[in-house]
């Protein structure tokens, strides 16, 4: 499984306890977050949103692991996007039940509120659980069949309720995707194997010159 790892400015000093905390699990870890304050470009959890999403419509990776302050922001701004299943995740039990029923491929955590003693163990606890059983096997093992159904048909009501990407990036505002895209590693991450939808390419392509 690959990994993007996606909090945005104002937990830059986060980084490096989520990094910790999904060391040794035995996936790919694209640590594409903040890392220190006053970075260049700045992300906030706008940008982070957008990448979240694109980073999954481009199929680079399988999971995303993002947050702010709250979880808040970073939850409405992915959800906004099609093909994003976001989970807002402050204890181990709802990342369990998160993974087990929803089987979603992002979560936001709460990386400023409530941050105190021992957060960096929460976090560890928190990806335990994620992890712990196959995404979408269901919780109580009764209700499996209905909720592989009711996500199959929250994928429908995605594709339903969103426009394709490519109409997305050329309706969003261009400095929030030039300012996204410009972020260390993001354009070598995205350029690592050609994009099918001819038109995205370009669209990406020409908001990266």
């Amino acid at each position: 499984m690959r990994i993007a790892l996606l909090n945005e400015t104002s937990a830059a000093d986060r980084n490096a306890d989520i990094v910790a905390a999904l060391a040794g699990r035995g996936f790919e870890v694209l640590n594409c977050g903040m890392k220190k304050n006053g970075e260049s470009p700045e992300l906030t959890y706008i940008h982070t949103g957008f990448l979240a999403a694109l980073l999954v419509e481009l199929k680079r990776v399988d999971l995303v692991v993002g947050g702010c302050g709250t979880g808040q922001g970073f939850l409405l701004s992915a959800m906004q996007y099609p093909g994003i299943y976001c989970g807002h995740i402050l204890t181990p039990l709802d990342a369990f039940l998160f993974a087990r029923i929803n089987g979603g491929n992002c979560v936001s955590l709460a990386l400023n509120q409530g941050y105190g003693w021992a957060a960096n163990v929460n976090l560890s606890l928190i990806f335990d659980s994620l992890f712990s059983q196959e995404s979408g096997s269901g919780y109580p093992e009764a209700r499996k069949v209905s909720q592989a159904q009711s996500r199959t048909n929250l994928m429908r009501v995605s594709a339903a309720a969103h426009m394709g990407f490519a109409d997305i990036v050329e309706a969003l505002p261009e400095e929030i995707v030039r300012e996204s895209l410009s972020y260390p590693g993001i354009r070598e991450l995205i350029a690592a194997v050609p994009i099918e939808d001819t038109r995205l390419a370009g669209l990406l392509s020409k908001l990266t010159a």
